[in-house]
């Protein structure tokens, strides 16, 4: 164990207090392992240190140049000081800067000619790039032990270090160089065998390599060695994990016949799709073990087969809007019978898809709709938009699929008809005028099948062509011939209308005969299908074993979320499920969306509930003290088989009867303490199911979430975005901000409603410091993304009174964050989403569950302050109706720094697996594991979790084996050593953050 203990040598006993106070403060090294582990972000040759040409903004440098010149200048009136030092290496010059007392040293030591190595952060000032009281390290000094500096310092291969403003890189170096001799004592975890079957240097080596290579093939060598160390013993953690849960006894929760979920599938038009089935049932399979379930559900969860709010739904009194649909009312299913809708499902904003028929009548869906189709050599079948686009044309380029007509039914509008219909039809025809002028008056559009016939026999007899059961009406307006086609499609024929001079269209109809059965001569071929953008969509479900109903004489369906099936599945089997949202607005929301699909069967116990059933319930902090009781009573009694919740679900008071499964609703804002402390509520294990909407990729999904079996959700494709996303450079062209505001004004006039986005509150509780510390003004001044950094956020509360009283003066501007009460948020948010307020200036409290489709643009200020997948979420806000949105991201960051790089990303993508990409190449690895949220030291420092998959790969598949054969690696001890010192049992759980 003395080995060990060289590395866990606190650094402060070799390197001195202060240096050792600096390195633990600003870069978290605290031993001598700590620092042993600190790898050189990359190395430098002579000649590629020295380009000043291209040297990356807002990051910490080190250059090797020679002195140009150097000068004193006065500012202040004479009362202060600057020395101006002008560096330059051949490829280009660079501006040093020292104020005040600080001058003194460099102005005698940076003489013309001179030649050192300088470190610092470079800035903008005046539109050149700078280094403000850069250190340095003079190359060509005559002293002894100095002399080879240059030489030495050109013919190797230069460390550099992340470095900070305290530290620079090659002070780094000295403080290794202290501690290189205690790499020998470093414990190697890689079992023999597996390093020397991989072709790895000893640990020993990688680590003198990977600090003073001699060559870039050293350097190799020890990268390679030191990401198998990171991604090993992670794996190892994650496989010992996954194994102990394998074990763990849990009660099995098999499907069971005749119960709530059959009850809701029923309810069901059609099935599930592809994808929902087959996640389905590999969550039905894991929940029928007698060990926990552990699975990640990614992607769209909620996605089902819906249709714009403005969609028509047949009822029999004539068409309806779909929004305007509620459970009772009645549609007219396509075998001509009516029945209820028994559910109605709110379904969000979706891409949204036109399918266009030969006869050039269009109907609207998702992708994911269903509909009866069949082609010339199969009979019908149920595909989806999807298929259908995939497979739109045969080889020889007709239309592959068409769609049949609806049985014709007698409706009835209730409205007069005082005309004999023929005799209506004849006075249309011939030019006449009737009721509602050119047009068929809705009274007789919606009518019995025969006043119907009669009234389409005389606009035929009158104005075209009478040719059997078929005709051509001739010449007429717009409005009849649209009205002609109407009533031949109504009456289960085709219509086909062609534009001819004078603003008039032939109608050719064909129709089936008088009371004959509607044939296949009748069906519509599918011609294309075109995209339409975002809409608010909702699905129903129509209580007829056909579940299907007649949206401009076509069939659709709907389908509903997987997770709240497996809820259902447990709860049929005894147990209860909870569902752990991250935000009150998600777990009412998620509460209201569950509860409106399950209908009576969410009313177990209740007057009108169904006999099959259970309670759904709702627990959340905010909730009033009866409420609460009456909540927690449900769930200790098994009353509630299904609680929706935030961390309020977490607390002791909290009981449950039997608790089966837990879902888990946005891993990635929960930490595993949390996620435990709800799972130790069970009798036993309860399963568990990880649920996330953020796109993953593979290999963080094998590394974070690597004790988990994933199941991904295809997500719906894109198709055209409605979202234009914009950077605004605020201090570079603030013309381009006061344009932004002219945008918002825009979209208001435009009957639209805008967010603003801030990253602070601006309450009394954060404001600036008083007494002594607001008085200290700065002593020197700073480049202008210093002065953008240190500027505190920009607030609501102030962002909102300067709207108020400037750009947007004169519209509703109102303010939603986390500090106000409950009741005043939902009341500002009613009001929002009612369209009393045009502009709402808010907190990320908006990031997810907000739903308001008029909402069509966003600003976000110093968005350079949010992350890459945040701006993701907050984008998706905006453009969730029919009309496109607009996201402008306003930023004060000079034009050449990362945090700008960021920003043009985001708005130059909406796919979410790109961006999460992205989001991961530009933070540190060990802040996507959850290290900085956990305190774990542990970080991955040499693994890329995006780069590395084959490396990833290949040690979870050696992990899995060797912790199958040695469960508790008693045949390692070393590995136990590293496991244990580097993942003790609480650092080993920010595995579990996302």
């Amino acid at each position: 164990m003395e080995r060990v203990a060289a590395l866990d040598e606190p650094l402060k006993k070799i390197l001195g207090g202060t240096t050792a106070k600096v390195l633990a403060e600003h870069l978290g090294l605290e031993t001598v392992g700590d620092l042993l582990h600190h790898y050189p972000r990359r190395y430098a040759e002579r000649g590629e240190l020295t380009r000043l040409a291209d040297l990356p903004l807002d990051e910490h440098v080190t250059v090797v140049a020679r002195v140009a010149d150097a000068r004193v200048l006065t500012f202040n009136h004479g009362r202060g000081q600057r020395l101006e030092v002008t560096i330059t290496d051949g490829s280009g010059r660079l501006q040093l800067v020292f104020f005040g007392k600080g001058i003194h040293k460099p102005h005698k030591d940076l003489l013309p000619g001179k030649r050192a190595m300088f470190a610092g952060k470079v800035s903008v000032f005046n539109r050149k790039l700078q280094l403000a009281h850069p250190e340095y390290e003079l190359l060509d000094r005559e002293a002894d032990g100095e002399a080879g500096a240059v030489d030495a310092f050109a013919n190797q291969l230069m460390p550099i270090y992340p470095a900070c403003q305290q530290m620079a890189s090659w002070k780094i170096t000295k403080a290794v160089d202290a501690v290189l001799p205690s790499a020998q004592d470093a414990l190697d975890p890689l079992p023999p065998g597996l390093r020397e079957g991989r072709g790895l240097v000893p640990l020993t080596e990688a680590l003198l390599k990977v600090h003073r290579p001699g060559s870039k093939a050293d350097i190799a060598d020890a990268r390679a060695r030191l990401k198998w160390d990171e991604a090993f013993v992670l794996q190892v953690a994650l496989a010992r994990r996954r194994f102990a849960d394998a074990q763990l006894p849990a009660v099995p929760r098999r499907l069971t016949p005749g119960g709530i979920l059959d009850a809701f599938d029923a309810r069901l038009p059609f099935t599930l799709t592809d994808g929902q089935t087959k996640v389905s049932r590999e969550i039905f399979d894991d929940l029928a073990t007698e060990h926990p379930m552990h699975r990640l559900l990614q992607g769209e969860v909620g996605s089902g087969k819906a249709q714009p709010l403005d969609a028509l739904v047949l009822t029999p009194r004539g068409f309806r809007p779909m929004g305007e649909l509620t459970v009772g009312a009645e549609v007219v299913v396509p075998s001509g019978e009516i029945a209820p809708v028994d559910g109605v499902f709110p379904q969000g904003e979706r891409e949204v898809w036109r399918l266009v028929l030969s006869d050039g009548s269009t109907v609207e869906c998702d992708d994911e709709h269903l509909w009866i189709v069949s082609a010339r050599t199969t009979g019908e079948q149920v595909l989806t938009t999807r298929e259908l686009r995939a497979e739109l044309l045969d080889a020889d380029g007709r239309p592959r699929w068409s769609i049949a007509p609806a049985t014709p039914v007698d409706l009835d509008d209730g409205g007069e008809r005082p005309l004999d219909p023929y005799a209506l039809g004849r006075t249309l025809g011939a030019g006449g005028t009737g009721p509602a002028g050119r047009g068929v008056p809705d009274a007789y559009r919606n009518a019995p099948v025969k006043d119907r016939r009669a009234l389409l026999a005389g606009l035929l007899a009158a104005g075209g062509e009478h040719l059997g059961t078929d005709g051509v009406f001739r010449a007429a307006p717009a409005p009849l011939a649209a009205d002609v086609a109407w009533l031949a499609r109504s009456l289960g024929g085709t219509a086909h209308t062609a534009p001819v001079g004078d603003g008039g269209h032939d109608v050719t109809v064909a129709l089936p005969e008088e009371g004959g059965a509607v044939g296949g001569a009748f069906r519509r071929a599918v011609r294309a299908v075109e995209h339409v953008g975002r809409k608010p969509v909702q699905c129903i479900s129509v209580g007829h074993p056909s579940h299907a109903y007649v949206t401009d004489h076509f069939t659709v369906t709907h389908n509903t979320m997987v997770a709240l099936r497996a809820m259902l599945g447990v709860v049929d089997s005894g147990g209860q499920a909870a569902m752990l949202a991250p935000t009150e607005v998600l777990a009412q929301q998620h509460h209201r969306s569950v509860t409106e699909m399950m209908g009576d069967l969410a009313e177990a116990g209740m007057l009108g509930g169904a006999e099959r059933g259970t309670k759904v319930v709702l627990l959340t902090g905010s909730m009033g003290a009866a409420a609460r009781r009456r909540a927690l009573l449900d769930l200790v009694t098994g009353e509630a088989g299904i609680v929706i919740g935030t961390h309020a679900l977490i607390e002791d008071v909290v009981q449950f009867h039997d608790l089966g499964l837990v879902v888990v609703d946005e891993q990635h804002r929960f930490g595993v303490e949390q996620r435990d402390a709800l799972r130790s509520k069970g009798k036993q294990p309860p399963h568990l199911l990880v649920m996330t909407a953020t796109p993953i990729p593979r290999t963080v999904a094998m590394t974070v979430f690597g004790d988990l079996e994933t199941s991904v959700l295809d997500q719906l494709p894109a198709g055209r975005s409605p979202i234009a996303s914009h950077v605004v450079p605020a201090k570079d062209k603030p013309h381009f901000l006061a344009r932004a505001w002219e945008r918002v004004r825009e979209e208001v006039v435009a009957g639209h409603q805008a967010y603003v986005v801030c990253p602070r509150i601006g309450d009394d509780e954060e404001a600036a410091p008083k007494g002594k510390m607001a008085k200290a003004a700065p002593a020197e001044p700073s480049s202008p993304e210093d002065l953008a950094e240190k500027r505190p956020p920009l607030a609501v509360l102030d962002i909102a009174e300067q709207l108020r009283k400037g750009p947007l003066a004169g519209l509703r501007v109102a303010v939603l964050h986390g500090r106000m009460a409950p009741d005043d948020k939902d009341d500002v948010m009613r009001r929002f989403a009612a369209g009393e307020l045009d502009v709402l200036v808010a907190t990320t409290v908006i990031e997810v569950g907000v739903n308001v489709p008029n909402a069509t643009a966003m600003v976000i200020m110093d968005a350079d302050r949010f992350g890459v997948s945040q701006l993701h979420q907050l984008r998706g806000r905006v453009g969730r109706g029919s009309a496109p949105g607009l996201c402008l991201l306003v930023s004060e960051m000079p034009e050449a720094s990362p945090a700008r790089a960021r920003l043009a990303a985001v708005a130059a993508t909406l796919d979410g697996f790109e961006l999460s990409r992205i989001d991961l190449e530009q933070r540190r690895e060990g802040d996507v594991l959850g290290q900085a949220q956990s305190g774990a030291r542990s970080s991955l420092r040499m693994l890329a979790v995006i780069d590395d998959e084959e490396v990833i790969t290949a040690a979870r598949e050696e992990a899995t084996a060797l912790v199958t054969a040695d469960p508790e690696l008693t045949g390692c001890p070393e590995l136990r050593t590293a496991l244990s010192a580097l993942l003790d049992d609480e650092r080993e759980q920010y595995l579990d953050k996302g």
